[in-house]
């Protein structure tokens, strides 16, 4: 029984590691991302209700397992700079996910042609 890795080029197998390696570098980054725009969507949404809060009524947070009173005010700049911090975050994550994108295109286009050029030099001893 011939082996899989024994068939396969050292570089060629560097490669296909490589390829792997960024495809889980793009999962782990997509997931964040999700991860970034929930907590976008959840402070938008805190955001809205706060603004309906008048500036003199009761508002409370978690802290820990614990309810705090908190002014309106402090906690509605609070979460404004939440909200600014994690858009920077989404843009940055979405940089990261293009450059691997681009990255996972490059390497599996040079694996394509090394395993086409390999098909061929394959046909060629066949047909000799």
């Amino acid at each position: 029984m011939i082996h899989l890795s024994e068939e396969i080029p050292a570089w060629l197998k560097e490669r296909l590691e490589r390829f792997e390696e960024l495809q889980h570098s793009l999962q782990s980054i997509q997931l964040q991302k999700r991860q970034v725009d929930l907590e976008i969507s959840e402070v938008e949404r805190a955001l809205n209700e706060l603004k309906k809060v008048g500036p003199d009524e009761a508002v409370y947070k978690f802290s820990g397992q614990i309810l705090i009173k908190v002014k309106r005010d402090d906690i509605l700049k609070e979460l404004e700079e939440k909200l600014e911090l994690d858009k920077t975050r989404t843009t940055i994550l979405a940089k990261q996910e293009e450059k691997l994108k681009q990255s996972l295109s490059e390497v599996q286009s040079k694996i394509s042609s090394a395993l086409s050029s390999q098909t061929g030099k394959s046909q060629e001893l066949k047909e000799s």
